[in-house]
């Protein structure tokens, strides 16, 4: 399976990016500090993640065989850019997660968030505004 992939359903006909969890903890260092060389994302990541900089170096490598960051080089010096966007990888997470667990659809996630998770007053007010926006928007 290809990491970055068509998607086939839904309005949007753009490429979402798969991320795996270490991918997504990566990609918010590099997000938050681009552009960083390798060490600076180990060291980063050191509190939360027992990483040894070889792994994550190994990663990242992947991860620019994956189309998700780029290399820069500046002599010895590697810098790491980000090749998609936040919003893309968020998209990627939502339409696998769709896929697996709503067939593709999100008017059953948005039921199912509703019936079992609940919104508070406030959250359901903003989302009948986001609808209402999304209605004019449509028009």
């Amino acid at each position: 399976m290809t990491a970055l992939k068509k998607s086939s359903a839904g309005r949007r006909k753009k490429s979402v990016a798969e991320l795996t969890e270490a991918e997504w903890e990566i990609m918010r260092v590099v997000w938050d500090k681009e552009p960083c060389a390798a060490g600076t994302v180990q060291e980063t990541l050191a509190a939360s993640r027992n990483w040894c900089y070889a792994t994550v170096k190994l990663t990242m490598d992947r991860m620019v065989a994956k189309g998700f960051l780029e290399i820069n080089k500046i002599r010895n010096l590697q810098l790491f850019r980000s090749c998609i966007s936040e919003v893309e990888a968020r998209r990627g997470e939502l339409r696998k997660m769709l896929n697996r667990a709503f067939g593709g659809t999100l008017t059953p996630m948005l039921k199912f968030l509703i019936q079992h998770e609940g919104l508070s007053q406030e959250e359901a007010a903003e989302l009948r505004e986001f609808v209402k926006r999304a209605e004019l928007r449509n028009d």
